[in-house]
């Protein structure tokens, strides 16, 4: 699995995880319901600042994100 598979992966799992739609997820971080899912499916890669953004939201230290689950 590349980089930014298992990264796509992670968000969908912790997303899961914290019973949060992906709509949920893109109220608390600013962006748009399209964004989170375009991550989710590996169509984008965020910048660093974006990857803070998401962990926050999630409750995970930025790290979690890019580890193998």
């Amino acid at each position: 699995m590349n980089l930014q598979t298992r990264f796509a992966t992670n968000i969908r799992i912790l997303r899961k995880k914290k019973k949060l739609s992906q709509q949920d997820l893109a109220d608390k971080m600013g962006v748009s319901n399209s964004y989170v899912s375009m991550l989710e499916h590996g169509q984008r890669s965020p910048p660093l600042e974006t990857i803070e953004l998401i962990a926050k939201a999630l409750g995970v230290r930025a790290e979690a994100l890019l580890s193998r689950m």
